[in-house]
């Protein structure tokens, strides 16, 4: 099971992160987000040996000059988030970034709407709440492509991970389910170290 976990801050999140072996770890660029960072924490990055991890730009509709001056350079991925076309998503890659294309899965005609997107290297499987939290149908799950480009994003946690790994998930993207209860937008580091643990015990 491959691990993505979004809305990181990256002085205090990240190295654990790493030593955890996550697999990506995202860092939000969306103003309207509680858990958007400043350009400036972008240097907090630079310190950091990544080993196996990679540095991901969550983004909605990136203007050029943004990339080219932010993200190019300090991220291995860029996320699009918003209403990019394949074509843009071509346009992005020839810059030298892997991309993540997220698709808003409100019923099962929106799961073909990945097809537009075979240029990206993953397609992330989201539900329409964005960051709000919304359950991703079970029903839904089962009719997700199969394979390691696919991801799910949609109220993962420790507790139903199981079950969404029979269901043939083998990537997952969480956030808001490994926030304290108490504040959004700040990971709570015991939940990511228990949904990790989780994480292995699949695998053994």
């Amino acid at each position: 099971m491959k691990v993505k976990i979004c809305g990181l801050q990256p002085a205090r999140d990240v190295q654990i992160c790493i030593d955890l072996g996550i697999n990506f770890l995202g860092f939000v660029f969306y103003k309207r987000s509680p858990r958007n960072i400043n350009l400036e924490d972008i240097k907090k990055l630079k310190k950091f040996n990544k080993q196996n991890s990679s540095f991901v730009a969550v983004t909605v509709n990136p203007d050029d000059e943004f990339i080219k001056s932010q993200v190019i350079g300090n991220f291995d991925y860029i996320q699009l988030h918003g209403s990019e076309t394949s074509e843009r998503v071509s346009e992005i890659k020839s810059m030298g970034l892997k991309i993540i294309k997220a698709i808003k899965i409100k019923d099962e005609a929106d799961i073909k709407c990945y097809k537009q997107y075979e240029n990206a290297d993953v397609i992330l499987f989201d539900t329409p709440g964005m960051e709000k939290s919304i359950q991703f149908p079970e029903d839904l799950i089962s009719k997700l492509p199969k394979g390691k480009k696919y991801a799910l994003a949609g109220s993962i946690s420790e507790n139903n991970l199981e079950n969404i790994a029979k269901l043939g998930v083998t990537f997952c993207d969480l956030s808001s389910s490994l926030e304290l209860d108490t504040q959004i937008g700040y990971k709570d580091h015991l939940k990511i170290k228990k949904f990790i643990k989780k994480v292995n015990e699949l695998k053994n």
